[in-house]
């Protein structure tokens, strides 16, 4: 499952190679539009890193083998997951600099998200949403930056210290998003009586999807 050389294997074959293998042997650079994504869940410690996307397409064993890290921790049932949710999470993760992104939650089985109060139409039942754990000092920065992304469910708890990002339809709430949103677009144009109406129809619409 996880995308790694075992230490004393290495150990061992550098001993016996000598220094020049060992030079060697360092990882070389990705191929260019290559995406590479390292994951821990918390739960159980379920470790992914590799690439899972060489910048025309997605490795299916690669995905395979995140669906599993992502795995309802509950049941362990597994369901692949969504190559967008992940392409948001790694280009999340990229754009902040985390070389390594804590996961609290993924897919969720309907009995897992009853039991810890999920929407019921959450969207990690469809495996394409991620809870990842963001330390406080870098709380705000990562979520002005998911606001501004609108690639997706944004979910704020800051004071639960982490946050929800799926590939469902746009949206933000949760802490204090009101505040972030603001700081993310200071300088909105002037809407017309008509956008304000569909805006007012959106809400009332996303509202409804909340968590």
């Amino acid at each position: 499952m996880r995308r790694r050389v075992l230490f004393l294997t290495a150990a061992a074959t550098f001993a016996i190679a000598g220094p020049a293998l060992g030079r060697a042997a360092r990882r070389l650079p990705d191929p260019p539009g290559a995406r590479r994504l390292t994951l821990r869940h918390a739960a159980n410690g379920a470790t992914f890193s590799g690439i899972y996307h060489n910048g025309r397409e997605a490795d299916p064993v690669a995905l395979a083998e995140l669906s599993e890290v992502l795995a309802d921790t509950r049941t362990g049932k597994v369901r692949s997951f969504d190559l967008n949710a992940v392409d948001i999470v790694w280009d999340m993760g990229r754009r902040q600099r985390f070389a390594e992104l804590v996961v609290l939650s993924g897919y969720r089985t309907p009995e897992t998200n009853r039991a810890v109060h999920g929407a019921g139409d959450s969207q990690h039942l469809r495996a394409a949403a991620m809870d990842l754990m963001i330390p406080a000092a870098k709380f705000e920065a990562f979520a002005t930056t998911a606001v501004k992304f609108a690639r997706g469910g944004v979910g704020l708890y800051p004071d639960q210290g982490f946050i929800h990002l799926d590939s469902g339809p746009a949206r933000q709430w949760g802490g204090d998003g009101r505040a972030v949103m603001a700081r993310a677009a200071p300088q909105a144009p002037r809407k017309s009586a008509a956008e304000m109406r569909i805006d007012q129809m959106a809400e009332a619409w996303a509202a409804t999807r909340r968590r």
